[in-house]
């Protein structure tokens, strides 16, 4: 029986979709949360039933014996960085088929919004969290110890972990980008990058960078940070600031492709011999980078694989509870492009 205009605005219940489907409500509930025998024909109709209502079944309601709804809960920092969308990608393909829906909270790099975004979360009992970065302020920390649910930092593998851990070591990046610039030959050298420390990955590839360096015997010659997003403009300023200031330089590091993407337009608009005089390399290696004149030189920092082996372990402890604490390093790969000389 079709419902009368009055009764728009009240929510869809069971009894909407058994009415409409003239079966009972109690076998709506099993087609609904696909449980008990229920024969093909029914199912169909009752789902039919359900699509031309728009009935969407109360998850909380549903879950209140378990204290769980199938949903994940997804914290990053930006969704203008182009690394987070692709991570995103591999958690959403892992979990098409597990009943499972990520849901995405941004906290711009801030530890105080990332407290208030995973309270919000964890307040709907999602069957899992993960969550960029390793570094948390006190309160984020104790909630992600105390959910009760797969937690999954991701991203990062340089330091402790709440519970399951899956990225890169971005100091044995920094270190391996340094050991590639000088088997090069290259010998003054600047890092340009995100304002520190709130951007903690960036802050230990800084880190290794400098540590491959001096062992080499080189110093870092000079750096420059800034405070806001990636941009093409943000690299073009930061590169001319740079060489202006000191010229001699004979290779710039980036903290990210998009800031390096910025700083190679800049170098090919100005004349620079690249990489003969000036050699370039960013980081993450994003498909942006496939559109430039040239090459830029970065290292794939696996994001779509990290997103997969996150979602893998979540899904995989949603459906059977155990230990956790898996921790996966990926591989970053040096791509070295057109703007590394070969030696």
């Amino acid at each position: 029986m079709a419902r009368s205009p009055s009764d728009t605005r009240r929510p869809l219940t069971l009894r909407d979709v058994s009415e409409a489907s003239g079966v009972s409500e109690m076998t709506v509930s099993r087609v609904l949360r696909n449980r008990g025998d229920v024969s093909e024909a029914t199912r169909e109709k009752v789902l039919e039933a359900a699509r031309t209502l728009g009935y969407v079944p109360n998850k909380i309601a549903g879950a209140l014996a378990s204290q769980r709804v199938n949903l994940v809960g997804v914290i990053i920092p930006s969704l203008s960085n182009l690394v987070f969308p692709e991570v995103l990608s591999g958690i959403s393909a892992e979990l098409e088929d597990t009943g499972l829906q990520p849901v995405v909270g941004v906290t711009d790099y801030s530890p105080e919004k990332e407290e208030r975004v995973l309270y919000e979360m964890l307040s709907w009992r999602p069957s899992g969290v993960i969550i960029a970065g390793l570094e948390h302020s006190t309160g984020s920390r104790a909630m992600l110890e105390n959910a009760g649910v797969p937690v999954v930092e991701i991203m990062d593998v340089d330091g402790p972990g709440v519970d399951a851990v899956v990225g890169i070591s971005h100091r044995r990046a920094g270190r391996q980008m340094a050991e590639a610039i000088v088997a090069a030959g290259y010998r003054k050298i600047g890092f340009l990058g995100t304002k520190m420390p709130e951007d903690h990955r960036a802050r230990k590839r800084l880190e290794g960078f400098r540590e491959g360096l001096e062992e080499a015997g080189i110093p870092l010659t000079d750096t420059e940070f800034y405070a806001g997003g990636s941009a093409l403009l943000k690299g073009r300023e930061m590169t001319e600031a740079m060489l202006a200031r000191t010229p001699e330089l004979d290779f710039l590091y980036y903290s990210n492709d998009m800031i390096g993407a910025g700083g190679l337009l800049y170098c090919l608009e100005k004349g620079f011999d690249v990489p003969g005089q000036l050699g370039l390399a960013g980081f993450n290696g994003v498909e942006l980078l496939d559109g430039l004149p040239r090459q830029l030189a970065t290292m794939d920092a696996c994001r779509h694989e990290i997103g997969r082996k996150a979602a893998q372990i979540v899904a995989a402890r949603a459906a059977t509870p155990g230990p956790g604490g898996e921790i996966i390093e990926l591989q970053p790969v040096l791509e070295r492009g057109d703007t590394v000389r070969m030696r």
